[in-house]
């Protein structure tokens, strides 16, 4: 009589770059059973929402190309993690059961309450979603019709710089500098580029409303806008602490430095919304692979009764483009700090389409080949990584 081994049953919530990175990277072990919970049922590029909503490019990815064989893919939004019976609520009703969370909900745009009118007509470009809402207004918009972008970081920069070589009447809104993590250098080629087609950039500019024709600056001036386009920031989703867990200001769930929740072992967080020791990595593509693998890492060592590494990722720089034929590739140091030394022009260009194409073929490699990815590692982390210092609930 043949027996079969009893699976361990593993949970991602989340089918970004970090949870199918870990879910990939899972199948190291046959003996584990993986199910990815998102609420779309296609993978969404999230570094190309720029492209999607300016239509130069798709940004979705069907999850048959990317999730390696047997792991099963629930279309649906997770509601609760209830920590007692270890079942994750689904919105529309349902439960699964699980051994281990890997929790890599990802992040959402953050547009602010506290300016009037920001909610009701700004345009949020961090999701798929709300981006296909800005494409359709787009495309129904005259050419010369005004455009005003909020926040003056790499998403904003790419959203202006795509719709103003599109011959669009773009202003950019920074509320402080331009490109504020990018070296002296860097920066001063971004705004180059962007007065060369005649983007308006307003470095000190702070909006105080947004109307359905126009923004109103702190300062009291009004310029007209037909569309308001927000990427002034990210949230994260607020499941971490609807289910129980501490988290840090912003929602992200805390860890200690091997991303295990510092509530539960059951649970372990991965990408934008993991906080390890309350001090979480930036927000970026770049992270969410390694920092996938080394969630689901975590669990196999679980699983294995062994004890977890620590985390461990170096930071090179960021990228970011200028319409079709332009970028910058800014250096940096291994804690994510710029150097005053860039890439610029075509050959920045082809290293951002480089980076964002190798984002999605480093999950079809994981696929195939579970635990091939590699990465750079290093970087400071802290020296009492976690402990009483914590917030409470």
């Amino acid at each position: 009589m043949s027996t079969h081994p009893t699976l361990t049953k593993v949970i991602v919530i989340g089918g970004g770059y970090a949870g199918t990175l870990a879910a990939n990277h899972l199948r190291i072990r046959a003996d584990v059973g993986i199910t990815v919970v998102n609420p779309r049922p296609e993978f969404v590029e999230r570094v190309r929402l720029h492209q999607f909503v300016a239509g130069t490019r798709e940004a979705t990815v069907d999850y048959g190309t990317l999730l390696g064989d047997g792991i099963r893919l629930v279309v649906d939004s997770a509601a609760r993690i209830d920590t007692t019976t270890r079942t994750v609520r689904l919105e529309s009703g349902g439960a699964l059961d699980y051994d281990y969370v890997i929790y890599a909900i990802g992040s959402t745009g953050a547009i602010p309450s506290s300016v009037p009118g920001a909610a009701e007509f700004a345009f949020d470009i961090a999701e798929y979603e709300p981006a296909q809402r800005l494409r359709a207004r787009l495309e129904e918009s005259p050419l010369d019709a005004p455009i005003t972008v909020v926040g003056g970081g790499l998403t904003g920069i790419e959203t202006a710089a795509e719709l103003a070589e599109q011959g669009r009447a773009v202003t950019l809104v920074c509320g402080r500098a331009l490109a504020p993590s990018f070296g002296a250098p860097a920066r001063r080629a971004v705004a180059t580029w962007l007065s060369r087609h005649r983007v308006a950039v307003l470095e000190d500019g702070m909006v105080r409303e947004v109307r359905p024709d126009a923004v109103v600056f702190t300062d009291g001036g009004v310029r007209a806008s037909a569309l308001t386009i927000w990427a002034g920031g990210f949230g994260v989703p607020r499941l971490a602490a609807a289910s129980g867990l501490r988290t840090d200001a912003l929602g992200r769930l805390l860890t200690d430095e091997t991303l295990t929740s510092v509530d539960d072992d059951r649970i372990v967080a991965t990408g934008d919304a993991a906080a390890p020791s309350g001090r979480p990595l930036r927000m970026s593509c770049y992270a969410a692979g390694p920092l996938g693998a080394q969630a689901a890492d975590t669990v196999l060592s679980r699983i294995a009764g062994t004890e977890p590494a620590v985390i461990s990722l170096a930071f090179s720089g960021a990228c970011v483009s200028l319409g079709r034929h332009t970028g910058i590739r800014q250096l940096a140091r291994k804690d994510d700090t710029a150097v005053n030394l860039y890439v610029g022009g075509r050959m920045g260009a082809t290293i951002k389409e480089v980076t964002c194409n190798f984002a999605v073929k480093r999950i079809r490699r994981e696929a195939r080949r579970p635990g091939s990815l590699f990465w750079v590692k290093g970087g400071p982390r802290p020296e009492q990584p976690y402990g009483a210092e914590l917030p409470n609930r």
